[in-house]
């Protein structure tokens, strides 16, 4: 398998959930299937263990990957890491796929020169937020993450550990009240593909912001939103 290739003209491509069309989602194969291609960011979903670990996956359970079903945020890490997720073909037949730290997917985007797009899922603490800072700290890769979240609350906090990072609201619409966050907090707007037109894109590139979108598939829509200028394009499986 492999991605389906179209003309970007620029726009920086993003890897969602690492190259997902190809491999299992959220897994370090997938991240190592995007760093081996041209892909700009790779992006993620970021959980808190019960016992305070940072595993990346997307849903609060683990039964839509695997064929057991716990939740995330209320097990400990040990637990987590012995489930074997399931690959592609939905059996559960490599051992090599595990709910990842975020120490391994970050460094998987520092071994490829990746960005890393971190998804904050939920409502994380200020504590919480403070060690996830210091683990990218630490691994000298800070200045190559992007934040992302639906939660304003988890970007506000960032900003007050790291008022320089680079960070986008997760939104599926878009109002009046949404442009005003973004330009009181230098937030950049990071929008499901169908509720982004041309004039939304102009609007943010004014403020001084940047455009994301999430999740095209469709080389022709992704083309669409191309024509629109838009900074970045969230996909599975087009590069």
């Amino acid at each position: 398998m492999n991605s389906n290739k179209f003309n970007s003209n620029g726009v920086k491509m993003i890897a969602h959930r690492g190259l997902s069309g190809v491999e299992r989602e959220n897994t370090n194969a997938a991240f190592i299937a995007a760093g081996n291609r041209s892909y700009y960011g790779i992006e993620t979903d970021l959980h808190v263990t019960k016992d305070g670990h940072f595993v990346l996956i997307h849903d609060e359970t683990t039964g839509r990957v695997s064929d057991k079903n716990i939740n995330v945020e209320r097990s400990r890490i040990n637990k987590i890491k012995k489930i074997v997720l399931k690959s592609k073909s939905g059996k559960t037949e490599r051992s090599d796929l595990r709910i990842p730290l975020l120490s391994e997917y970050i460094a998987i985007c520092k071994t490829y020169g990746k960005v890393c797009v971190l998804e904050l899922k939920g409502s994380l603490s200020m504590k919480d937020s403070e060690s996830v800072v210091r683990i990218i700290r630490d691994m000298n890769y800070l200045k190559s993450v992007i934040f992302i979240s639906f939660n304003e609350k988890n970007l506000l906090n960032l900003r007050k550990i790291i008022p320089e990072c680079a960070a986008q609201l997760l939104t599926a619409g878009y109002d009046r009240r949404i442009f005003d966050f973004l330009t009181e907090n230098r937030i950049s707007l990071d929008i499901h593909y169908k509720a982004l037109t041309k004039e939304i894109v102009d609007e943010i590139h004014g403020a001084g912001l940047e455009v994301n979108c999430w999740t095209i598939d469709d080389p022709a829509e992704a083309e669409r939103l191309v024509s629109f200028g838009v900074d970045y394009i969230t996909t599975n499986i087009l590069e």
